[in-house]
């Protein structure tokens, strides 16, 4: 089950949370999600039995600007790292893992970076590499239509939005394996990317791509909390390039590739990963 409640962080804020799983003293291992562009913060629903299993308790929000969440204009990726730090504190969370898919991989990283005396292991599926990072042609591998939002949000908000109000679905931007996962059990993620977008409309995923291709506020090099990089080898939509150069970069990373997945299919291997964190918390 899930409990949903609003958090009022001051200063005319609040973030919408989620709370689903055991909440009993003895939880082995509490998660937070942190959502793809666009999206509601809800946890990843196809991973819940799975994770029931494992005795994991997902939290999560909806990032600033989506669903019930206030928009926090000019946030850059680092800035989710307090906004989870608060919503811990809340809860009364001392310790925790974090898992991101997609567009939320950078905010997953993000908490580690800042706080990494709290976060036991960090997780990132299908995640953007900075914009400036050194050695990366950073848009070789994305499929057209991706690459060309990405480049309008390069030149700002206001041109990201006239992009986004005027641009078509292009279904090229997912392979094959990708189609079928949505025709299945991943169709919940096309539920979330719309519900995300409602109320406020496209004002989340104008923030995200902009702090996508803007300093993100934190170095992935100094990250010192084990890191694990999932990604699908034909992803046309964050291609596969970004997380082998965060291996790179980030001591002590393990990079798993799966050849014949994309950008979706790749989520397939959320239980793996689900498993990796729970064995950082296992008895020696």
């Amino acid at each position: 089950m899930t409990t949903e409640l609003d958090l009022d962080l001051g200063n005319g804020r609040q973030l919408h949370v989620y709370d689903c799983g055991p909440t009993g003293a003895g939880d082995d291992l509490v998660v937070f999600w942190h959502h793809g562009t666009p999206a509601l913060g809800a946890p990843p629903e196809p991973l819940l039995p799975a994770a029931a299993a494992l005795g994991i308790r997902w939290v999560s929000f909806d990032r600033p600007g989506y669903g019930g969440s206030t928009r926090h204009f000019g946030r850059d990726v680092a800035a989710i790292a307090a906004d989870t730090a608060l919503v811990a504190d809340a809860l009364g969370l001392d310790r925790f893992a974090v898992l991101g898919a997609s567009g939320g991989g950078p905010h997953a990283l993000a908490c580690a970076a800042a706080t990494p005396d709290r976060v036991i292991g960090a997780v990132s599926m299908a995640g953007l590499a900075p914009f400036a990072a050194v050695g990366l042609d950073w848009f070789a591998g994305m499929a057209s239509a991706g690459a060309a939002e990405l480049h309008a949000a390069c030149t700002g908000p206001v041109a990201l939005a006239e992009h986004l109000a005027t641009a078509a679905y292009d279904p090229e931007i997912f392979t094959p394996a990708d189609h079928m996962a949505l025709a299945g059990i991943w169709s919940w993620l096309g539920d979330i990317a719309g519900k995300g977008m409602q109320g406020s409309g496209i004002d989340g995923m104008v923030d995200d791509d902009v702090a996508y291709v803007s300093p993100w506020g934190f170095e992935p090099a100094l990250l010192n909390v084990p890191v694990l990089l999932v990604h699908g080898e034909q992803d046309r939509i964050v291609p596969v390039g970004h997380s082998t150069w965060l291996a790179s970069q980030v001591p002590a990373a393990e990079l798993r590739v799966r050849p014949q997945a994309g950008h979706i299919s790749v989520l397939a291997e959320g239980v793996a990963a689900m498993k990796w964190l729970t064995r950082l918390v296992a008895p020696s």
